[in-house]
Formats: structure tokens, sequence, C-alpha cells
């Protein structure tokens, strides 16, 4: 099954004292990557989130905003902690001597700083914790429903890609056993000129010309990428989150067709060749959008 790696989901919640609302975004990223914004008073349940976060998610840049409200206000009114207020008036004294700045101490930048004041709330209830939970566990199950729909069109992409490529490869290995025969009689009609008396061409010389024309078959080279086509479709359809055996699998496709495109003595062939290279491409850029 694949999923896209970009969808977003949310989600709300209230009992008799809060209000939960909750939203998720997940972006391209090689590994997983989580960025938690959580209200101050929830900054001590920063890891135990992370972890419900980490169970649902594989992979991408994924990132949970949260807001709390009380009584239709997002938080109480904090106070200012007036201790922690004189080190701070203290502290910018200091920078505006060293640093030799003269512009004056305003009010706006006192209340800029977090440092100066502190909540009423001592801890969140137990309760409400656990409505938080549940919230962000059906904003990142929305958003695993996003992913999986875009995957869905993903993969039917994929398909079509794969199917255009096979088209072209049974297109190359019509051409190519005709094209490796007419290449050696043009070799031996070569040979033949080169040779001064026609009695010194010997069955010798045909089987080293039938040496070099036999380097132009891709044979193998073809049956090769037919193998990795095979697997790459079911991979797309059985692998668990399949994005780097795709990528990899991508990678050998385009080593294979290099190589049909390098021994090719057929300009038909090369065109085939540069169509199916031309998919390759479209795919592994897909390839960067899948988990």
């Amino acid at each position: 099954m694949i999923f896209s790696m970009t969808g977003f989901g949310s989600s709300q919640a209230e009992n008799n004292s809060i209000k939960i609302e909750v939203e998720a975004k997940s972006i391209n990223s090689r590994y997983l990557d989580i960025y938690l914004k959580l209200p101050t008073l929830l900054m001590n349940k920063e890891y135990e989130l992370r972890e419900l976060i980490k169970a649902k998610m594989k992979r991408g840049k994924i990132s949970v905003i949260v807001n709390v409200k009380k009584n239709d206000v997002e938080a109480e009114l904090p106070v200012i902690d007036k201790d922690k207020l004189k080190l701070y008036l203290s502290m910018i004294k200091d920078i505006k001597k060293t640093a030799k700045i003269t512009e004056k101490i305003k009010l706006e930048h006192l209340l800029s700083s977090e440092f100066i004041f502190s909540s009423t709330e001592k801890e969140f209830p137990e309760e409400d914790f656990l409505l938080l939970k549940r919230v962000i566990s059906n904003a990142l199950d929305e958003l695993l429903k996003m992913k999986k729909q875009e995957g869905k069109e993903l993969a039917e992409d994929l398909k079509n890609r794969i199917a255009i490529i096979e088209d072209n490869l049974s297109a190359i290995e019509n051409e190519s056993a005709a094209s490796v025969k007419e290449y050696f009689e043009k070799l031996k009609e070569k040979a033949k000129q080169l040779v001064e008396n026609i009695s010194e061409y010997n069955d010798r010389l045909e089987v080293e010309l039938a040496l070099i024309a036999e380097k132009a078959d891709i044979t193998e080279e073809c049956v090769r990428l037919k193998s990795h086509l095979k697997f790459f479709l079911e991979s797309v359809e059985q692998g668990e989150e399949p994005g780097r055996k795709l990528n990899f699998l991508c990678q050998e496709m385009n080593r294979e067709i290099n190589t049909i495109s390098s021994k090719s003595v057929s300009i038909p062939v090369t065109h085939n060749a540069v169509l199916i290279k031309e998919e390759i491409e479209k795919i592994r850029e897909q390839l960067q959008n899948i988990e």
C-alpha cells in the first residue's frame, strides 16, 4: 500500500472546561521529522505526545499544532514574575552599556519576552490530557486518510508509466534480434572488402565477427529490466513502506536502459530507449512524494 508524504488533518473536541483544536500537516522529508507546537502548560507532556505521533507516522516532515482554550479564551492571563522582570531589566541595561546603545527601554521590549511571565496554572488535568491525546490521534487519522487517498492516485500514475515502459521494451525486443543479425551481415561485408584475397576469409574470421556482433545483443538487459518492472509493480501493490525499495528499483531500471542504449546498433531501439528513460525520470520524481 502506497501512502503519499503530503496531507492535512484536523480535529477538535471539548468538555466542560476546555476546547481543544489540533491541526496536523505532512510534507516530503527523507526521514521522520516532527514539529510539535504546544501551549506552555503542556511542555512537560511533549515526549509522550511525540511518541503518540511516532506510533502513527513513519516518514515525512510532520507539523502538529495544538490550541487549548478555556471558556472561549485561549488561556488565562499570565502574571508578572517581578524577580525575573528585575533580572531582565538588568540584562538589557548591561547589553545597552556593552554595545553602546542609546535607545530607551520601551514597554514593547518587555512584553515580547516570555521570560518575565508565569502562568497561574501549575498542571494540566489528567482528564483533559486524555481528551487532548484523543483529538491529536483523530487529527493524525484524518491526515493518514488523505495520505492514503493521494497514495492511490500516485500508484495509478506509476502503473500507467510502467505500462508505457513495457510497451517500449517490447518494441525494443522485437527490433533487437533483427538489428543484431543485420549488424553481423554488415560486418561480414566490410571484412570481405578489407581482405585482399577472398580466400583468406575463413571460419575463424567469421567467429570473431560473430563475437563482435554478440556484444551488441541486449537480451540479458531486457530480461533484467522486465524483472525489475515486475518487482516494481508487486512492491506498489503489496509493499510495506515501499518508497526506498521503489527508489532502488528505479535506479536499477535506469542502469539497464542506459546499457541497452549504449549497446544498441539500431536507431529504433535507441529512440525507444530514450522514451523509457523519460518515463523512468518521471517515476523517480513521483517517488519523492511516496512514504
